[in-house]
């Protein structure tokens, strides 16, 4: 099995090779470093922005803002290492953002698939045809018509890259069910976006509790 097959469906596509730089920048931005924290902004943005257009589409960037707001404003606050402060960046955003949707009175959008669809059985775990098609704005659409809680999960772990217990903190649950979300939204989003067919993974252990 390759290495792709030995990835477990719901995970993050790779390791977060840039958390300790991040943990770094955080600690001398907490100093008063501005130019550090401009490196944790270069860092987490990306991802964190991922994570805003999934959940309310055009109106990231200003979500966005408003959430580096409140961070650059608790940054003292905060405990942790660069793993940590992406969790702890999501759970601020994830905030303005429902804020956001309370404000303007959106739902998120039905999924178009039915529930049984998810439990037909088949030789895939869809998980690297997908991932590699989360970049893409129409990805970004699919992902927004999840279920909210498949949504989120997939947002998290995929787009932010956090792990199943960080991801599970910011949406307070426990990491299997987050990881089983996320698995089911993989299979949804795969079977949107044509992959079918695949043997790269295992499904989620559904008691899994770490």
């Amino acid at each position: 099995m390759g290495q792709a097959g030995a990835r477990r469906a719901g995970e993050p596509r790779r390791p977060q090779r840039q958390d300790a730089e991040l943990g770094a920048a955080v600690a001398r931005a907490q100093d008063g470093d501005e130019a550090a924290f401009a490196v944790a902004y270069r860092i987490v943005q990306p991802g964190l922005l991922g994570y805003l257009r999934g959940l309310v589409g055009e109106e990231a960037e200003d979500v966005a803002s408003d959430a580096w707001l409140e961070i650059a404003r608790d940054l003292g606050r905060f405990r942790g290492d660069g793993a940590g402060f992406r969790g702890w960046t999501a759970t601020i955003a994830r905030h303005r953002a429902l804020d956001h949707l309370r404000r303007q009175r959106v739902r998120p959008r039905p999924a178009q698939l039915e529930q049984d669809a998810l439990e037909l059985p088949g030789r895939y775990s869809t998980h690297e045809q997908v991932l590699e098609s989360l970049s893409t704005a129409r990805a970004l659409e699919l992902v927004r018509a999840l279920p909210r809680d498949q949504a989120e999960a997939v947002l998290l772990r995929v787009v932010v890259g956090l792990d199943g217990p960080a991801a599970a903190r910011v949406l307070g649950k426990r990491p299997g069910a987050v990881r089983t979300a996320a698995y089911r939204g993989l299979r949804r989003l795969a079977r949107r976006l044509g992959a079918d067919g695949v043997t790269d993974g295992e499904p989620p252990t559904l008691g899994e509790s770490r």
